[in-house]
């Protein structure tokens, strides 16, 4: 299966059949095409039965992904997020990991009840901006905490919703 890609970031066309690629137009299989969506996740369309429509969705796709907001994962992230309290918010994340071991569990959850939440536990997601970070750290300098423990702290809220330090 051999593909034939357009200009980068449209992504590819291609055959799943037999056939070597300069028998394409003569083959009765259809095409079928691969792009990355507007989410950043792999897509598969098949159905075309000539490289010009296999081409025109690409093109359409393409042009749509161009023509939409550059934020937009970002917006619903924030629309998501951006109401709930970071208690709410970090009880939902912690329940959606599947690979955590014991042992991070445990280094999780005492960096969130002896740091993140006397700091933040009602703070509203869409609130955090540079500057209450900045706040965060500066505390945790003048009350003596190590730097391995600074960078934990500080790492943790920024895996999985990290727009909220560059507003």
């Amino acid at each position: 299966m051999a593909s034939k890609s357009l200009a980068r970031g449209m992504g590819a066309f291609f055959k799943d059949c037999e056939h070597p690629q300069s028998r394409w137009s003569k083959c009765p299989h259809e095409y079928k095409i691969r792009y990355r969506s507007a989410a950043g996740k792999q897509t598969e369309e098949s159905g075309f039965a000539t490289q010009d429509k296999a081409i025109t969705r690409l093109t359409d796709v393409y042009n749509a992904k161009k023509a939409a907001p550059r934020n937009q994962s970002r917006a619903d992230r924030i629309h998501k997020y951006g109401g709930m309290q970071f208690r709410e918010y970090a009880a939902e994340w912690k329940a959606g990991q599947r690979d955590l071991g014991a042992a991070p569990v445990r280094h999780l959850n005492s960096l969130l009840e002896h740091h993140l939440f006397p700091a933040f536990q009602s703070r509203r997601m869409n609130t955090f901006d540079h500057k209450v970070v900045d706040g965060f750290i500066q505390t945790m300098e003048r009350n003596g905490v190590g730097l391995a423990t600074q960078s934990n702290a500080y790492d943790k809220p920024h895996q999985r919703y990290p727009d909220h330090r560059c507003r």
